[in-house]
């Protein structure tokens, strides 16, 4: 344990992804610990990356560089203050991966302005295709950025923002976002179901032809709207496909869809802030 440089308190699916990341980008094995209440969790990261795990969060960032609270928000008000002492202390740089907690809620519970990175990232990053927000604080320096980008980036894709409020628009659209798309996919396989195909082939090709759409999109020069151009031939078949659901007003309520989560966004962590 006096080697450690990175602990992630919470060894659950998103710790237990950003470990792996880490690990998988060849960081030493020795400057890693993990720490969680829960014995299988602690079990799980010993097996799968003989990572060593504390149940104690003091012990385990007793020597750490770069703490990652990977808890649930309700854990982490309590998370914080059992460890704020230590992190007073030590000083080591704070990245918060919890949903809809503000950094000044994370600075109140130290009760001292400390280096803290908000994340926002989705779970994809659990296969390594995440999409990762970052937002750091004024006492982040550069040598912090480079190592949260670092950690980020071994769990997928990262970009910075510039204000701390639209990380409540990242979580409408990449951290909400996977659930539109398997809604999507949902829906359209069913619609194809219904329609005579075997189920096994709908779910097939309704995956196949969204990663591929996905891959073209991310390979391409083009935006969106470009590519959706290139593959509707006037008077076609997606041609009258898309007019459907434009009158449908597809647009409008993805717009509302957005606008929602964002509120949500914003109610739960306002709520976090007052409890």
């Amino acid at each position: 344990m006096k080697r450690a440089q990175i602990c992630c308190i919470g060894c659950g699916n998103m710790g237990r992804s950003l470990l792996g990341g880490i690990l998988a980008n060849g960081y030493p094995l020795p400057l890693l610990c993990g720490a969680d209440p829960d014995p299988a969790q602690r079990e799980t990261i010993r097996t799968l990356f003989g990572i060593e795990t504390l149940a104690d969060n003091r012990e385990a960032i007793e020597n750490a560089r770069i703490v990652i609270l990977a808890v649930k928000p309700q854990l982490m008000a309590a998370t914080v203050k059992g460890i704020a002492p230590a992190l007073v202390k030590l000083r080591p740089l704070i990245i918060s991966v919890a949903a809809g907690i503000r950094l000044s809620a994370i600075t109140g519970l130290l009760r001292q302005e400390l280096p803290v990175i908000r994340a926002m990232p989705n779970t994809p990053a659990l296969i390594q295709a995440g999409a990762t927000a970052l937002y750091a604080n004024a006492q982040v320096t550069d040598e912090h950025k480079e190592s949260a980008e670092t950690i980020m980036r071994s769990v997928g894709t990262v970009v910075w923002v510039e204000h701390e409020s639209v990380l409540d628009t990242v979580t409408a659209l990449s951290g909400s976002g996977p659930a539109y798309f398997f809604l999507v996919m949902e829906i359209l396989e069913k619609a194809a179901i219904d329609m005579g195909l075997h189920p096994d082939q709908a779910r097939l090709l309704t995956l196949e032809t969204a990663l591929g759409a996905a891959k073209m999109a991310l390979e391409s020069n083009l935006d969106t709207a470009s590519l959706r151009r290139q593959v509707t031939s006037p008077g076609g078949t997606t041609e009258r496909a898309l007019a459907v659901l434009t009158q449908g007003k597809i647009e409008a309520l993805f717009q509302q869809a957005l606008k929602a989560a964002q509120q949500r966004s914003i109610e739960l962590a306002d709520e976090f802030g007052k409890s």
